[in-house]
């Protein structure tokens, strides 16, 4: 498996998706309170930690044979990586500003990067 296919795949394994979705919700309430350094290092440092353990140690291969890795083959592209990265951008805004739509609609961006090619899949 290449490193481009490894770095793909990982977005998935339940280790680093946990730890993606701990270090927002963790790190959002320290943003909420204006803790800046400590929202700062709790959103940004454990992800690519994670990334690199699984990246390194994890068998990622069953993911490049399955459905889901058939989906992020072929819909989870620049673009909709960079949708993601926006939409948690928008969240911590939303958290800063203590303005809770906001983060919601950080959220749905988030969901609907993850899912927009689910659409796709619906009308085909």
């Amino acid at each position: 498996m290449t490193l481009k296919e490894k770095i793909l795949f990982h977005q998935v394994h339940p280790a680093k998706l946990g730890t993606d979705i701990a270090a927002a919700v963790i790190s959002l309430y320290f943003f909420w309170q204006h803790q800046l350094a400590l929202g700062v290092v709790t959103h940004v440092v454990p992800p690519p930690l994670a990334s690199a353990m699984v990246i390194c140690w994890v068998n990622l291969e069953p993911y490049r044979g399955s459905r889901v890795g058939a989906y992020l083959l072929r819909y989870m592209t620049p673009l909709a990586q960079a949708a993601r990265l926006a939409g948690d951008l928008v969240t911590v805004f939303g958290a800063w500003f203590h303005a809770p739509l906001v983060m919601g609609a950080g959220f749905l961006i988030i969901v609907a990067a993850w899912s927009y090619g689910l659409a796709h899949i619906a009308r085909t």
